[in-house]
């Protein structure tokens, strides 16, 4: 296994979603429901954790684990 994350929490919400589809729906279930909206397009993913009030740590984690399977 690789201990390097895929994802990091500097990475654009937009970014991610383009590289990996599946992980809007991640974002969705951690009550990021804001996929469509403008900030998404400019914000990080940890930008976009903490203005919603989310575990930053349990959010990366299961943003790779869905990019991994």
């Amino acid at each position: 296994g690789n201990s390097m994350a895929t994802i990091t929490k500097d990475m654009g919400i937009m970014e991610i979603i383009e590289k990996w589809p599946q992980t809007a729906q991640v974002l969705m279930q951690q009550g990021m429901g804001c996929i469509g909206c403008a900030a998404a397009h400019f914000e990080t993913i940890e930008d976009g954790a903490v203005a919603h009030g989310m575990d930053v740590d349990a959010l990366m984690a299961a943003l790779n684990a869905a990019v991994e399977q």
